[in-house]
């Protein structure tokens, strides 16, 4: 099962992962897409996206109008959603021009700790 992990790290350490990745040679043992704070993921990781990416997972490449009609929405909010998500690297879009959540389940990681 293809899974990607949603986390919240600084820039300096999701960097240091792609350092350590880049300079042994060896790929991570899963993909990560990181948020810098709790804040962003959530502002990012809406209740309507999360909604939408769970509709999208194992889904494969779908048009905007598919992936409104699968969550019950209307297009133009979905579209909305979906630029927000590729522009934050959550979806990709195909050749043609379609959307796609190339993976078929999310872990969201986190820590919440005093400061």
């Amino acid at each position: 099962m293809k899974t990607v992990t949603l986390d919240v790290r600084s820039p300096s350490d999701a960097m240091a992962g792609f350092t350590q990745a880049w300079k042994t040679g060896k790929p991570q043992r899963s993909t990560r897409i990181s948020f810098a704070t709790p804040e962003l993921l959530w502002k990012v990781l809406t209740e309507k996206r999360w909604e939408l990416l769970k509709a999208l997972c194992g889904a494969g490449p779908v048009s905007i109008r598919e992936a409104a009609r699968r969550v019950g929405r209307d297009v133009k909010a979905v579209h909305g959603d979906v630029t927000a998500l590729l522009n934050a690297g959550v979806l990709n879009r195909t050749d043609d021009g379609l959307i796609v959540f190339p993976f078929e389940a999310v872990k969201v990681e986190f820590l919440l700790q005093a400061t």
